[in-house]
C-alpha cells in the first residue's frame, strides 16, 4: 500500500511513519506536490527464482586444486 505525505508532515512523523511501515508498505514523501523521497522497509528481499544463473560453474574433474594442499592432508 502507497501512502502519501507532505515533507513537513514527514519530518515531524519520521520515525512514527518508519515504525509502522508493514512489509509492503510504501511512503512517499512529497513537496510541492512532486515526490521527491519514497520510504520502504529494509525487510529481506523475496529471492529470484534463477537469480544466480551462470554464476558456478561444475566441472567434473576438479581435483587438480587439491594439489596445492597436500602439504596439510593427514
Amino acid at each position: 500500500m502507497s501512502t502519501i505525505i507532505g515533507i513537513d508532515e514527514a519530518q515531524a512523523r519520521l520515525r512514527e511513519i518508519i515504525l509502522k511501515l508493514a512489509p509492503d508498505d510504501e511512503v512517499v514523501i512529497v513537496e510541492n506536490n512532486r515526490p521527491i523521497a519514497r520510504l520502504l522497509p529494509s525487510g529481506n528481499p523475496q529471492p529470484q527464482f534463477g537469480g544466480c544463473k551462470d554464476m558456478l560453474e561444475i566441472v567434473a574433474d576438479d581435483d587438480k586444486h587439491l594439489e596445492d594442499f597436500r602439504d596439510y592432508m593427514p
